[in-house]
């Protein structure tokens, strides 16, 4: 498992990231606070508040060419 903190600022944030999970063949959750949303539902996320960073789980770990295009929105 290899984890990230991200920020999706915008809808458009949103769509992209999401086109960029559903490639994956291996379960992504976003958690923020104690609320955890599969990342591959658009629903999902916006059910969280994107105000503040949120925590990201890949669970695999082939996950390079994952983190390499979901770059844009990892922060620290």
């Amino acid at each position: 498992m290899k984890k990230a903190t991200i920020r999706l600022a915008t809808i458009n944030d949103v769509k992209n990231f999401v086109s960029k999970v559903s490639l994956c063949d291996y379960d992504v959750d976003l958690i923020s606070g104690r609320y955890a949303v599969d990342a591959k539902s658009i629903m999902g996320i916006f059910s969280l508040d994107l105000e503040k960073p949120i925590s990201l789980e890949a669970h695999s770990d082939d996950t390079d060419e994952f983190f390499a295009a979901i770059k844009p929105y990892i922060i620290g």
